[in-house]
């Protein structure tokens, strides 16, 4: 496949490069590599007469046979988009609604003619986007709610005036609900009291050596004047090793701090987000849209099931599965979906039992349609497969 390469600001100009050799002459931020029949990033595949053709439009000449008839009756698409990410800086925090809510606010902004491509829309599509991020580097992000005491003490230790009455109402409320009315009220701070909060915060953290205060630093560098800086302290801040992976469940706020990753996610682009970002904030739409439950730290990271040297990550969704598959040696491996196959570390022979076979190079994606049925590959080290 040919793949769409997004340039965000915040991604890195060498990432790409160091880790699959892919040229940057520009030299601009490369973000992600979108893998998928996504219609803002539609990869491009190649016929047998070597003419391109968009992924989705050859799904759609025979999706039942692409797709499998399971898949397509269920979704009626490729269900999953599939992501190489690389963060320089930090994404905006970010909430993902459920499908019921993504239906319900989709309909609603249809309902009410609010343009898809308007900066104070919410849904731009009827689907929900759970997410598993797998690290190729050091990859830092923030995930889940710290415990409602642990948030506390965070702030009491702060001393705020402007955020004291706020905090004094969590004290009296330290619940799910108190939580929720502490979230809003803080990032609905503005003006001067604003001002006055982060300044405190920044005087506080410039005066700490711990790791919590310097990430609130280095944030501040990215996002002056956000109030997304004091996010650190209500949400867990984990750091994956490469070869670690993280489910990002719906209505669970999370951000990508700095790192390099794959990300596989249900084909959605709904994003209501909390902070670390000049764009629109819908605070209402996004407290109706997040659970306040406290998600213990030692509960991120998603240990995956080994079969014959075979990682697969066990995800509580049906969008999406995604395996690493290691040291391959004509390993043949039985397809019931559409799926991509993304080699990690060198070079991958793909056969199939037509007598076909291609050579994939590092950093290189190829589609295989459901009706396939199996396929054998050839690889010394790990390769990527996303499949449904």
């Amino acid at each position: 496949m040919t793949n769409v390469i997004q340039n965000y600001a915040w991604g890195s100009s060498s990432s790409f490069n160091q880790l699959f050799g892919m040229a940057n002459q520009t030299g601009e931020p490369q973000a992600e590599i979108w893998m998928g029949a996504h219609p803002n990033g539609c990869s491009t595949v190649h016929n047998q007469n070597g003419e391109p053709t968009k992924l989705s439009s050859l799904i759609a000449q025979n999706i039942n046979s692409f797709l499998s008839e399971k898949v397509a009756t269920r979704f009626g698409e490729l269900p999953y988009l599939f992501k190489v990410l690389a963060a320089e800086k930090a994404l905006s925090i970010q909430v993902h609604p459920n499908k019921s809510q993504a239906e319900r606010g989709f309909a609603l902004e249809e309902q009410l003619g609010i343009p898809q491509s308007a900066g104070n829309r919410n849904y731009k599509d009827a689907n929900h986007k759970p997410e598993l991020v797998y690290a190729l580097t050091e990859y830092h992000a923030m995930n889940g709610f710290r415990s409602v005491n642990e948030i506390i003490e965070n702030f009491t230790r702060l001393a705020i005036p402007t955020i004291e009455p706020l905090l004094a109402q969590l004290k009296a409320n330290p619940t799910a609900r108190g939580l929720s009315m502490f979230f809003s009220d803080l990032l609905s701070v503005d003006g001067e009291q604003k001002d006055q909060a982060i300044t405190a915060l920044l005087v506080r953290a410039g005066n700490a050596e711990e790791p919590l205060y310097q990430l609130i630093v280095e944030l501040e560098t990215q996002y002056p004047g956000d109030i997304g800086l004091f996010a650190p302290l209500m949400l867990n801040v984990i750091t994956l090793q490469p070869g670690q992976a993280m489910f990002l469940d719906a209505e669970t706020p999370h951000a990508y701090l700095k790192g390099t990753g794959l990300e596989i996610m249900a084909n959605s682009d709904n994003v209501l987000r909390a902070g670390l970002t000049p764009k629109f904030m819908d605070i209402n739409e996004l407290v109706s849209c997040t659970k306040f439950d406290e998600k213990p730290h030692d509960s991120l990271l998603l240990n995956p099931i080994e079969r014959d040297a075979m990682l697969e990550y066990p995800i509580p969704v049906d969008d999406f599965k995604f395996a690493i598959v290691s040291h391959s040696k004509q390993r043949l491996i039985a397809t019931e979906s559409a799926e991509i196959l993304l080699p990690l570390d060198g070079a991958m022979v793909l056969t199939h039992t037509n007598g076909e076979s291609c050579l994939i190079e590092k950093g290189q994606s190829v589609f295989i349609p459901a009706y396939a049925q199996n396929y054998m590959i050839d690889c010394e080290g790990r390769v990527a497969r996303a499949y449904s």
